[in-house]
This record gives C-alpha cells, sequence and structure tokens, in this order.
C-alpha cells in the first residue's frame, strides 16, 4: 500500500535558496470535486504526465497512488480541466533531509510551501530556519482547494 507521510510549512525568508540540488516546473489539475473523497490528479512535470490517486487517512498520512499516462492522453484531459495550477519545485537537502519547495505562479503568486515527506508520523525533523507557520492539515493550502479559491483572491492570508 502506498502512503504518503508529509509535514507542510509557509516559508518566512529567502535563506532556503542556498540548499536547492535542482528544480522542475509543474502544471497540475484535478478531476475531482470534492476534497473530502479520493482526489484524482493529473500532473505535468515538463517531461511526462501522470495520474495520483490520492485520499486523507488520518493527522498528515494520505493513501497515493501513481501512474505514468501517455503525453498524448495527459494533454487531452489537461486541456479539458479549468481547475489547474502552475508551479516552480526546487529541491532542497537541509541537515540530510529532502525538502520540496513549491513556488506557486499565476493566481497564486506569491505563495511559496516547504514540503518534507517522512517514514512515519512520529519521525523527529529539525526544523530549518526558513520555515514560518506549519499548515499540515490545513485543507485551505490543498493544492485542491488553490485550484478552486485561488491565494490571490483570499482577503486574509491565514
Amino acid at each position: 500500500m502506498a502512503l504518503e507521510i508529509e509535514r507542510r510549512f509557509l516559508i518566512k525568508n529567502d535563506q532556503w535558496k542556498q540548499f536547492i540540488t535542482h528544480k522542475t516546473f509543474i502544471e497540475q489539475g484535478y478531476l475531482s470535486h470534492d476534497l473530502e473523497d479520493w482526489i484524482v490528479r493529473i500532473r505535468f512535470n515538463g517531461k511526462n504526465f501522470k495520474i495520483a490517486l490520492k485520499k486523507h487517512i488520518k493527522n498528515f498520512t494520505n493513501y497515493e497512488y501513481e501512474y505514468s499516462i501517455p503525453n498524448s492522453d495527459g494533454e487531452k484531459i489537461m486541456s479539458n480541466l479549468t481547475n489547474t495550477i502552475k508551479k516552480e519545485r526546487f529541491f532542497l537537502k537541509v541537515n540530510q533531509k529532502d525538502w520540496i519547495i513549491d513556488c506557486f505562479k499565476d493566481k497564486n503568486f506569491p505563495l511559496e510551501i516547504a514540503e518534507i515527506e517522512l517514514t512515519e508520523e512520529k519521525e523527529i525533523v529539525i526544523l530549518p530556519s526558513f520555515l514560518a507557520k506549519e499548515i499540515t492539515g490545513l485543507k485551505i493550502y490543498t493544492n485542491f482547494n488553490l485550484t478552486k479559491h485561488p491565494f490571490s483572491k483570499w482577503e486574509t492570508k491565514i
């Protein structure tokens, strides 16, 4: 069974940039309509498309199944979606741990979110100094929600 265990944080400064190992551009869209059910996502990373099925289990653990699909199928699916997001994804190595920073574009600019995947929920993590508020579990910050309620339109930035 594929489990995704991750914690997410807002970022308070640019000190994370010194830890970048590489980056990619991502466009993704959603075929789902309800955050409480299985989420079906399609993602294009500039080279290929993947379909993912995600379902929240508890705390910060989700089921996650991801499959490559032919580019022609991905292009067709993506061209028929209106709820998409674009982001630049940076991969970091901090204190021997792999971190991801997503810098959102377009309607979700200037939102930046840091993520770390864990092997278990009780894993101890040294939090880098560039992190601000933890947003793990806050549905308003999910990529799915950001397609429906873009960050740039929020009246109050939480």
